[in-house]
């Protein structure tokens, strides 16, 4: 393994813009991507596998949800390079130009009726475009706002991108909210394309403000000492492979994301026979709370560590996952508005608060996007296809819930042994992070 030397610390940055303009590009870009999941649970079943039955078609739509994570791998390693040989901004950019426009496409197919199997054909497209895109903006985002930050506030800046990231949770779901409550016939004929045409004025905003972002002094500074890596994933798989693995295996938390936001809704809905718009507003209410809980948990991420606010928050996942199925089972909307709250708006945001500078400090500024985007989105695959696997498990008539929840338990186990392995970083200057040879992580001290 090489080994690494700290050289002087980098110039002071900008962490409010930075943090201000992850959160923003955060919540336009994941507005486009979480309105296909509402989509995809609520109305693609009918209008793009009508030939199936309804179970099936619902788990065919699903599965498409699932294209979208498995595109991102892909997109990662592609944008990883991109951004750790050329800036982090370049990235953000073009994230968001091409989420915008594999949306807006989406909103213009036509549906099984109209042109038979290549309709759904097309909506596969058009899902692994997103998932390109999706694969560098929260990498990206997350390495901006971090390398912007002060050695002591770093959980608390780059926790601006996953709570911007809640933020277009709720847009997405607040915009179904009108949508969701039209006749059948026109919900299933127009209605449903507003949501993804209206993704034309989320690029122009996005952009307009992207454009302004200043690249951080510790990219710029790294450039300057030893010029930019010529092929960072070489790099990152020589000297941060167990690194990579880690962050893989502590990402699929997020299926506590897309089981809660779609295989929740469509059992609910399709199931258990509650009515879509009280299910949309759980969703609304949970983000909204998030909002307020996720620099909180960040701001004790600072001052405690990472490591003990992650592994709370994944534990409490998996015990609140029984109760808010169990919830829906029973058809009690009060008991599923108090428990989805507290599952997602509250518990949930303690990973989500602490994940994006635990990832991102275990890379060197050289790999630093390339390890958080090859790493997360390879778990996040796992997670997007945790609603097809979910409903397959619970069978034809979801009957099954319990089983659903023990396999969400599961993946919540794999994450904290993953995170309680790890090294403890909250202490270590922005420098030393990644370094190998540290006398000792909480001095930040390098050998």
């Amino acid at each position: 393994m090489t080994a690494h030397t700290a050289g002087p610390p980098p110039p002071t940055g900008k962490p409010r813009k930075a943090a201000v303009a992850a959160w923003i590009g955060s919540a336009l870009e994941y507005y486009d991507f979480f309105i296909y999941g509402t989509a995809a649970a609520l109305v693609f079943g009918k209008i793009f596998f009508p030939s199936s039955n309804p179970a099936t078609g619902t788990l065919l739509a699903l599965a498409t949800f699932g294209v979208g994570y498995l595109a991102r791998p892909v997109g990662a390693v592609f944008l990883g390079h991109v951004g750790d040989r050329f800036g982090r901004k370049r990235v953000l950019v073009s994230t968001l130009l091409l989420m915008g426009f594999s949306t807006f496409l989406i909103g213009c197919l036509p549906t099984y009726d109209g042109i038979g199997v290549t309709a759904p054909v097309l909506l596969v497209a058009t899902r692994l475009l997103q998932g390109l895109s999706a694969a560098g903006e929260q990498a990206g985002a997350n390495s901006m706002s971090l390398e912007h930050a002060p050695d002591d506030r770093r959980a608390y800046y780059t926790s601006f991108t996953l709570s911007g990231t809640q933020a277009g949770q709720i847009l997405a779901t607040a915009v179904f909210l009108p949508i969701a409550a039209l006749p059948q016939d026109q919900l299933l004929s127009w209605g449903w394309r507003i949501p993804f045409w209206a993704s034309a004025i989320v690029v122009v905003v996005g952009f307009v403000i992207r454009r302004k972002l200043d690249e951080t002094p510790v990219f710029e500074h790294e450039v300057a000492g030893q010029g930019p890596a010529k092929l960072p994933v070489t790099i990152l798989f020589r000297d941060h492979w167990a690194d990579v693995l880690r962050v893989v295996a502590a990402a699929v938390i997020a299926s506590v994301s897309t089981i809660f936001t779609v295989y929740a809704l469509s059992y609910a809905v399709n199931s258990a026979g509650l009515a879509r718009t009280p299910m949309l507003w759980v969703g609304v209410l949970a983000n909204v709370v998030a909002l307020g809980a996720i620099p909180l948990w960040a701001r004790l991420a600072d001052r405690v560590g990472r490591k003990p606010v992650f592994i709370g928050g994944s534990l409490g996942c998996a015990v609140l996952i029984f109760a808010y199925l169990g919830a829906i089972s029973s058809a009690d909307y009060t008991l599923v508005f108090v428990v989805g709250i507290l599952l997602f708006g509250v518990v949930y945001s303690a990973t989500n608060a602490v994940w994006p500078s635990f990832y991102g400090e275990m890379f060197t500024a050289r790999v630093r996007l390339s390890g958080m985007a090859i790493g997360t989105q390879i778990g996040f695959a796992v997670a997007g296809f945790t609603p097809t696997i979910s409903a397959a498990i619970a069978g034809d008539k979801s009957a099954n819930w319990v089983g659903v929840a023990v396999f969400t338990a599961v993946l919540c186990l794999v994450n904290v042994i993953a995170v309680a392995t790890g090294r403890e970083t909250f202490r270590t200057p922005t420098a030393d992070l990644g370094l190998k040879t540290r006398k000792s992580d909480h001095a930040g001290a390098s050998a």
